[in-house]
């Protein structure tokens, strides 16, 4: 099992996709809106995939609610965390409820169906500044998205799913979107410390996963925080004390780009400690990075496969069993009052 996490093109898989997920240094899938059609598609999909594949991959998805659900047709329409957020300013007890059924219902839905993992929860800050993040956060107050993040998590976890925060160490400062542009924060590490990364921070010791930003704190580290030995290693492994998964951004995305070739990113990846290397949306890139891992030995001696293998699930169900349920049906009509 390799640290590298694909995409797929389509509804189907490719003859070059069938050859791909042989590969020794691929880890997992990520699917796009693009990947799925209905849930008896996907199912069939995902059949394919375990049929080509050589070893486990971890088959994740950005799965968030709001505007970021890739699958929709067949499964509950999940509102925007933000939507949770502007709730909490009224009655903090039942956001608290909501972010929690939230959490659990995301995640039993996607088990449901055969996925392992979802990216989620955004812990960034909402200061409406970032039109990517938006109402993808949960407030604009730290201590506010570090309890309602809390909250999504153990409803993930009461699932049976692990969970991802992410853009470590906060990506709501910043206007530009890194999809398309090379990305700078200009604030000391001082202010950082007070604001953005309150809630990863107080969130450590309940997070499985951490999705590191690709953008650059130029008064702490010239480089991208994904690439950064500084971020994931002296603040987020040692001063944190974290012990979970690290997870880059997609590293074909322009704000990654500025840091060289793919093989220059991966090789950058995998010195600062990144254990899954999502690799999307570029597939000469994708392959260029495959070769890239098995040609370099010493490098891919850097990554240790039992970190991804912690993330698969512990347990499922059915979708057609899990919506019997009573606690199913309830979680349904609670979150029905924030759509």
């Amino acid at each position: 099992m390799g640290p590298i996490i694909l995409d797929l093109t389509g509804l189907e898989l490719s003859p070059e996709e069938r050859n791909l997920l042989k590969h020794p240094q691929v880890g997992g899938i990520i699917f796009f809106q693009r990947n799925f059609e209905s849930v008896s598609q996907l199912e069939s999909l995902i059949s394919q995939i375990h049929l080509h594949s050589k070893q486990p991959l971890l088959l994740t998805v950005d799965q968030e609610g709001g505007k970021v659900q890739r699958f929709q047709e067949g499964l509950t329409s999940l509102p925007a965390l933000g939507l949770i957020g502007d709730h909490y300013n009224q009655n903090p007890n039942a956001a608290i409820q909501l972010a929690e059924t939230h959490g659990w219902l995301l995640a039993s839905e996607l088990l449901a169906i055969g996925i392992d993992l979802s990216f989620t929860p955004v812990l960034d800050l909402n200061k409406n500044l970032n039109k990517v993040i938006g109402l993808r956060a949960l407030h604009s107050d730290p201590a506010t998205v570090a309890t309602l993040g809390r909250a999504v998590i153990t409803g993930m976890h009461r699932a049976g799913m692990c969970s991802v925060g992410k853009h470590f160490p906060g990506h709501g400062s910043v206007t530009t979107d890194t999809h398309t542009h090379f990305t700078v924060d200009n604030r000391d590490y001082q202010t950082i410390e007070k604001q953005d990364l309150i809630p990863f921070a107080q969130l450590t010791p309940y997070l499985d996963g951490i999705m590191a930003s690709h953008i650059v704190y130029n008064q702490v580290d010239p480089l991208p925080c994904g690439f950064s030995q500084y971020w994931l290693q002296t603040i987020l492994r040692k001063r944190l004390n974290y012990t979970g998964v690290i997870f880059t951004d997609d590293l074909s995305m322009k704000a990654a780009q500025h840091r060289g070739t793919i093989t220059e990113r991966i090789r950058l990846a995998l010195q600062a400690g990144c254990d899954g290397l999502l690799v999307c949306n570029n597939r000469k890139e994708a392959i260029l990075a495959l070769e890239f891992l098995e040609s370099s030995p010493k490098l891919t001696k850097l990554y240790h496969s039992q970190y991804l293998q912690k993330l698969f699930p512990r347990r499922r169900l059915t979708l057609s069993a899990l919506q019997q349920t009573d606690t199913w049906r309830s979680a349904v009509n609670l979150l029905k009052s924030l759509r």
